[in-house]
């Protein structure tokens, strides 16, 4: 366990001490497509992630959280009727049956109805909200343009990369790539979706014209060869005034160079906490003190999850992949044991099991003003 983690641990805790300031939680899936941002169109996952909304509703009401489903008596063995759209009609039907609490679990952009919704204006300063303001995911989903940004801060570990476009001349920029393998990825990507570590230049333009057919800009970087990694940061909360991140999480049995999706593959398959043992190589903790000047650069109002990875072995960490929305799956469902998220898998490091997590990342929400009145500051 990292020394920050340890300061934390045993200080956040429920902060809902009467029946009256309890919260009434509702929990968003993706019902709506993203709209096409800058050209660049963000695929839905498969189910608009209900299987960790139906984990999220079924783990807070067995803690004793009052939950609204859409459905009266979903049942815990499917992943339907836990939750309630995320569209206006969705939301708004949500609140009006006493919801105080809403868990966006889905990809939020700047025109999502959290943001621009008329009927939720009157809620909006008292109505709480678990997730990332819309006007940042919009921006910093953007992976190409959230690490110029990082590059043009300074302080900030990075690969190498390129970006190329639909109309460039390919061939020109491969041929100026000095070293392979490369990973080709789309800017607005969804886990391990279009991810490809590229060995030769004819391979890299193969893929970059298979990328060109879903979206007009591709990013390029530098392949990191050594030990890969993961690291939840948490927001400030009423307990912990500052960003804090929690222990790492290695990722390992890779699939051609690239971490599997974990609809595919559980993470619990192929993932594991840093040891104690080697939490003394400096680099995790300089790679996790990274990682918070990231989540409070954006000033992030929800869990962030950052993909590290080493260029070599041995060597420092580089920051390849900011996740607005980690994953949040858990156990706790029938069937559902082997569902732990790295997120999951990191707070049980901190002394949190899975409802503790959830617990306390609903006691960080932040109203729906406060969410809505976010201006980027970069």
């Amino acid at each position: 366990m990292s020394k920050t983690s340890q300061s934390i641990l045993g200080i956040q805790g429920s902060q809902w001490n009467t029946s009256s300031s309890r919260p009434t939680v509702a929990v968003l899936f993706q019902a709506i497509d993203p709209p096409m941002i800058n050209g660049v169109y963000k695929p839905c996952k498969p189910g608009g992630y209900q299987d960790s909304g139906a984990d999220i509703a079924y783990t807070l009401r067995s803690k004793g959280i009052e939950v609204i489903t859409p459905h009266p008596s979903p049942s815990s063995a499917q992943h339907e009727g836990w939750c309630f759209p995320d569209s206006e009609e969705g939301i708004h039907s949500a609140v009006t049956q006493g919801a105080t609490h809403i868990w966006a679990n889905t990809i939020v952009f700047a025109s999502h109805p959290l943001q621009t919704a008329s009927c939720l204006d009157s809620y909006a300063p008292t109505l709480q909200v678990v997730g990332q303001p819309p006007g940042l995911v919009e921006n910093f989903d953007d992976k190409m343009y959230l690490n110029d940004k990082l590059r043009a801060r300074g302080g900030f570990t990075l690969p190498q990369s390129w970006a190329v476009e639909v109309g460039e001349d390919i061939d020109a920029l491969i041929q100026s790539i000095p070293n392979y393998p490369i990973v080709g990825k789309p800017v607005r990507g969804r886990g391990s979706h279009g991810v490809k570590v590229c060995d030769t230049p004819r391979e890299l333009k193969s893929h970059i014209e298979s990328l060109f057919r879903e979206s007009p800009v591709v990013l390029l970087e530098e392949f990191l060869a050594g030990e890969e990694a993961t690291i939840t940061v948490m927001p400030p909360s009423i307990n912990q005034p500052k960003y804090w991140s929690m222990s790492p999480v290695v990722r390992f049995n890779h699939d051609q160079g690239v971490a599997p999706y974990n609809g595919t593959v559980a993470v619990t398959a192929n993932s594991r906490i840093v040891s104690k043992d080697e939490m003394r190589d400096r680099a995790y903790e300089e790679a996790m003190r990274e990682c918070e000047r990231v989540a409070s650069l954006i000033k992030a109002t929800a869990p962030i999850r950052i993909d590290v990875r080493r260029f070599r072995h041995g060597s420092d960490f580089a920051i390849f992949d900011v996740n607005m929305k980690p994953n949040m799956t858990g156990p706790g469902r029938p069937g559902r044991e082997d569902q732990a998220s790295l997120t999951a898998m990191a707070a049980a490091e901190c002394g949190w099991d899975y409802p503790t997590l959830l617990e306390n990342i609903l006691n960080g929400a932040s109203t729906l003003e406060t969410l809505r009145q976010y201006r980027t500051p970069l």
